[in-house]
């Protein structure tokens, strides 16, 4: 789950994430095959395969899992995977984009509008919502990384754009180009970020009120659960209020 950029308040579903590390991991491998196919096997040599080496290690996956999803796109093993982005609309007018994995386009696009459709929302067009977001390179750290005047002064002084700090942490936000040579000065101010990753910025966010938050949430477990989808962003604002209650 990855909503604009209070995302801490989707922390009460951690428990529920747990329970499908089996299917986080075989995402993760997922991703470490198809960016290892996608240029070299080798994380230093390949921006991509370097991302989704360190999204498994922010999830605590073990390095031999992680050597044995490079190896298999080494030797040429495995389905090949196709990337799809998928677009929608759910409850409140909150825009969704889910960034998916498949080797079956057929299968994956009906269970995504199944997905949408079940849950009070709709499945869009590709472009239909991407234009409201953009791009960027996103690094997160916990809030015992540092003082907010701590990692802003770090943030400033590696080329980041900008800072949300909250109480549950710090996101830090670069253009997309710049991600690793901000995420590699960071590191040596601040220690190994909790993640880095690409992500999808909104421009405005919706605020989503309970009713519809209750409905969306299940939309956005439903698309979660697919095993084709890799992440869902989306630009939804759930107040503090509103997620206690629903948790």
């Amino acid at each position: 789950m990855a909503g604009h950029s209070k995302f801490k308040n989707i922390m009460h579903r951690k428990g529920a994430q747990d329970k499908k590390r089996s299917a986080m991991f075989s995402k993760l491998s997922r991703e470490i095959t198809v960016a290892a196919k996608s240029g070299m096997p080798d994380p230093d040599m390949n921006p991509r395969l370097r991302l989704a080496v360190n999204a498994a290690k922010g999830q605590s996956m073990p390095k031999d899992n992680i050597q044995r999803a490079i190896d298999k796109a080494s030797a040429s093993e495995g389905e090949d995977y196709e990337e799809i982005r998928y677009e929608g609309y759910g409850p409140g007018g909150v825009a969704l984009i889910v960034e998916a994995l498949t080797d079956n386009r057929n299968r994956t696009a009906t269970n995504m509008r199944t997905a949408f459709s079940r849950n009070g929302g709709n499945l869009a067009a590709t472009g239909a919502v991407s234009h409201g977001f953009e791009r960027k390179g996103m690094i997160e750290y916990p809030a015992a990384a540092g003082e907010d005047e701590t990692v802003l002064e770090a943030a400033i002084e590696a080329g980041a754009d900008d800072v949300e700090s909250t109480e549950d942490g710090h996101t830090i936000w670069t253009e997309m180009e710049s991600l690793h040579e901000v995420s590699a000065a960071l590191e040596q101010a601040l220690g190994e970020a909790e993640s880095v990753k690409l992500a999808w910025k909104p421009n405005l966010t919706v605020d989503v009120a309970e009713g519809e938050a209750e409905t969306l949430l299940k939309l956005i477990d439903a698309l979660e659960d697919d095993d084709d989808v890799q992440t869902v962003w989306g630009n939804y604002e759930v107040s503090e209020a509103v997620m206690e209650r629903l948790s």
